[in-house]
């Protein structure tokens, strides 16, 4: 493990929570950027909050009993929330993300298989092209002056799987089109999601949202569409990746295939879960190393006893603690998913507190793995938390990035290995640090991410 204990340890930019409730006035306005801007003092301290809206009731679930009850679901009453899926439907429409009973069930029968192919050794050779390219990417560029981390980190992760699902790289330009246009998309779901909350007309931010979405989707459809007519003429090569698989699918009850639409929902799914989360994922954590150089080298250090300076293999990951801590305490004080949002369709009762049909629990990992009452210096970034055992019972159950229960991501090897070798990359090749400007500023839409691009500066190791 890293010797870290002589890191600086500090506290990151997280917005200053209100020390009041805000008025349904003020909350609007707030809440038109940012989820995480809404909060109070007493939001990351309080066990269940409730807050009643014009069009609906919704309940902030932080005792970590009624969070495993909710997210376990044994009584199956709390599904996903028809209003996530709302806000989704034009991105991924109804997939294995946003179904619910038994059509998640067999969807996720169906889909299963596919996951074959993030097998972590499996899937490591295709991570490590990938990260080689943006290795070469950073090299060329000019680094007298910071560059932008938010593009390059999605563009990484798109890359690792487009890769994964169709055998094939991702272009500069399709990575750029991905990149501005879900931020186009999230600029305008958020809105959205506020004037539909609060019952008042959308004002075109929907038909937009929708606008960017379809730019989203013509970056990978020709792929879909021609292997999956080559598939059904009986034309079409195998090939061992997720698209393959998704083709080759057959319901579990009607032994129907996938048709193209179905597939093209799965696939944006797979692809939004296993790139946009990443990347902020990412993101965060190259602008926590720029904060800490000592922890640079710390780490820098560990790398470089793992793997006797050859090139980093899928073996040598399994040595490099601090570099695992690192992402764990990023995805702690960054959750790329900051709410997990459920239905309520029976009356229930929670600390007291009558539930009716319709009203929505929301979980946040942002405020669970921030409160107090489950961390030591819960804003503070200490990645050598994970190994402290006094923390070892807020690790195992108050941790919940990738969510918890039966809908749990899938995804979360997948994600932690990617993510621990795009930074054991970019350790080994640069020292970074951040420029003399303002700290960035996290906003919470569908994802996590900075109000405004992260630049670092961007040192040769060599």
């Amino acid at each position: 493990m890293a010797e870290q204990n002589h890191a600086p340890l500090f506290t990151p930019p997280y917005p200053v929570p209100h020390k009041n409730k805000s008025s349904l006035f003020k909350r609007f306005f707030t809440g038109w950027v940012s989820w995480i801007h809404t909060l109070f003092e007493r939001s990351y301290t309080m066990k269940m909050g409730e807050i009643r809206l014009p069009k609906l009731d919704f309940f902030i679930v932080n005792e970590l009993s009624i969070v495993d009850r909710v997210m376990d679901d044994r009584e199956k009453v709390f599904p996903k929330h028809r209003f996530l899926n709302d806000l989704l439907d034009p991105l991924i429409g109804n997939s294995v993300f946003s179904a619910n009973g038994k059509d998640w069930e067999n969807q996720r029968e169906m889909v299963n298989p596919a996951f074959a192919h993030t097998n972590l050794k499996r899937v490591f050779p295709v991570m490590r092209d990938a990260v080689d390219d943006l290795l070469a990417t950073i090299a060329a560029m000019d680094r007298s002056r910071p560059l932008d981390v938010d593009p390059l980190m999605t563009h990484v992760a798109a890359d690792i799987i487009y890769r994964t699902l169709f055998s094939v790289k991702l272009d500069a330009e399709g990575a750029d089109r991905i990149y501005h246009s879900f931020h186009r998309f999230q600029k305008n779901v958020q809105p959205s999601a506020m004037l539909r909350i609060y019952g008042l007309p959308l004002l075109g931010y929907r038909r937009r949202a929708i606008k960017a979405a379809a730019e989203i989707h013509a970056v990978f459809a020709p792929i879909v569409r021609t292997r999956y007519d080559a598939w059904h003429s009986g034309t079409g090569t195998a090939q061992a990746d997720i698209l393959q698989s998704l083709m080759e699918a057959r319901h579990p009850e009607t032994g129907e295939p996938f048709s193209f639409v179905q597939i093209m929902e799965q696939v944006s799914t797979i692809f939004l879960a296993g790139h946009e989360t990443a990347a902020s994922a990412m993101t965060w954590a190259l602008y926590l190393l720029s904060e800490c150089p000592d922890l640079q080298d710390a780490l820098n250090t560990e790398i470089d006893r793992e793997t006797g300076n050859a090139p980093i293999a899928f073996e040598h990951l399994r040595g490099m603690d601090g570099v695992r801590n690192l992402f764990r305490e990023t995805l702690r004080l960054y959750p790329p998913v900051s709410f997990f949002i459920r239905e309520v369709t029976k009356a229930t009762t929670m600390r007291d507190k009558s539930l009716d049909p319709g009203a929505m629990v929301v979980i946040s990992p942002w405020l669970i793995q921030r409160n107090r009452d489950n961390w030591k210096c819960p804003h503070s970034f200490q990645p050598d938390r994970f190994d402290d055992p006094e923390e070892a019972e807020a690790c195992k159950h108050a941790y919940m990035p990738f969510g918890k229960g039966p809908r749990i991501c899938v995804g979360a090897g997948f994600a932690q290995q990617e993510g621990m070798l795009v930074l054991a990359s970019m350790l080994r090749a640069f020292r970074l640090s951040y420029p003399p400007v303002a700290r960035p500023e996290p906003v919470s839409r569908l994802t996590l991410r900075p109000r405004h691009v992260i630049r670092l500066i961007f040192e040769s190791r060599a």
